[in-house]
């Protein structure tokens, strides 16, 4: 069972601090801003609603790239022969060509930089054989990151009636790729990319408009409208930034730029506790001790709105009865946090030190205590 320790870790100790101003309504039809540090969604608005994808499908296609990349199974310098197939696809396309073999990195830019359709289709057909193998990697992905809304039909975003993504689907795979990835992220603020004497220009403006804006993707087809996955780190925060079915290639810059700069301008990223503090002592039964420090392995970090942390207040539940053996790290509780009455969110801790089990007499005087508690 599960019991309440009334210990209030943060109070109501200042006087009432203005509003946080409400967060912008959006010339879009989805939208979500991400703190990637932290994990929290700062504001949203339609994030689980069904849109098709168009060319941000390109961030799944990279994303299983550079785990091949990581994996040894293909080479930045190894030479991929183009296929008819790569080809002749139409949409955006970086102009690859049969009999004249491309590198591994020259396509990663191409799909990156100029959004290239047969760049994607020649990486896919290099790390599955075929690109209908490969969508069924990139589905088998996006359950592993949690993506329970999105289906992958092919590596490029041509449109089909069974490619779909949501918002909050799309913020879990660009932060993962930023996290995993951060030796190959530098691609997605190369402004501009040559191939075969053809130069082409990133297509997110927000390169060119902030300077703190390292990525992402844009993407459009008639169906999806105009979309943009932007990405900005000023001082040690980063935001993430979906914007969904704007009208316009302007529309979709200044829409992102105005969540990520709300987001910036509003919240702070907060450490609540630092990693290996103990917040207080779980009762521990048959150990070799009565109680464990229990707190956050690393430092436990959050997203508040600014000047807004002596407001927050925080109660632990602990997961009793706590049997020895314990282990440093094993979950023993949890950390509900809420704000003037709003819940935050609920957060594991763990045990900061291992107890080993008691002898036998003092695990039978345990096991007697717990016997008459449970009459």
């Amino acid at each position: 069972m599960r019991f309440l320790i009334t210990l209030v870790l943060f109070v109501f100790t200042v006087s009432a601090t203005a509003q946080t101003p409400p967060p912008p309504s959006l010339a879009a039809n989805a939208w979500l801003l991400l703190d990637h540090n932290t994990g929290q969604v700062l504001t949203s608005h339609n994030p689980d609603e069904r849109i098709e994808p168009a060319s941000l499908t390109k961030l799944m296609t990279a994303y299983l790239t550079f785990s091949a990349l990581k994996a040894g199974t293909i080479a930045m310098e190894q030479e991929v022969p183009v296929s008819e197939n790569a080809w002749r696809m139409t949409g955006s396309r970086m102009f690859i060509e049969p009999r004249k073999p491309v590198t591994v990195e020259q396509l990663i830019q191409g799909m990156i930089i100029q959004s290239g359709n047969d760049a994607c289709v020649a990486l896919a057909e290099l790390i599955a054989g075929s690109e209908e193998a490969f969508a069924h990697l990139m589905n088998t992905e996006a359950r592993r990151l949690g993506m329970r809304n999105t289906n992958f039909t092919n590596s490029s975003g041509l449109p089909d009636d069974n490619l779909y993504t949501t918002a909050a689907d799309l913020s879990l795979l660009a932060s993962a790729l930023i996290r995993d990835f951060p030796d190959y992220y530098p691609y997605y603020s190369q402004r501009e990319y040559t191939y075969n004497d053809i130069t082409q220009p990133n297509r997110n403006r927000l390169l060119w408009l902030d300077p703190t804006v390292d990525g992402m993707k844009t993407g459009y087809t008639r169906a999806a409208g105009y979309c943009l996955v932007s990405s900005a780190m000023r001082g040690p925060r980063r935001l993430i930034s979906i914007v969904l079915g704007a009208e316009s290639e302007t529309i979709r810059a200044q829409e992102s730029l105005k969540l990520l700069n709300y987001g910036f301008q509003f919240y702070d990223t907060v450490r609540l506790y630092a990693g290996g503090e103990s917040l207080s002592q779980f009762r521990v039964w048959k150990g070799v001790l009565n109680e464990v420090p229990v707190g956050f392995s690393n430092d436990f970090v959050i997203s508040l709105p600014k000047d807004q942390s002596q407001r927050v207040e925080a109660a632990l539940t602990s997961n009793q009865p706590i049997m020895a053996p314990i282990q440093q790290g094993q979950e023993v509780g949890m950390l509900t946090l809420s704000l003037d009455g709003r819940l935050l969110g609920e957060y594991p801790v763990v045990a900061l030190a291992d107890i080993e089990v008691a002898g036998f007499f003092g695990r039978f005087w345990d096991a007697l205590q717990l016997w008459i508690k449970s009459l």
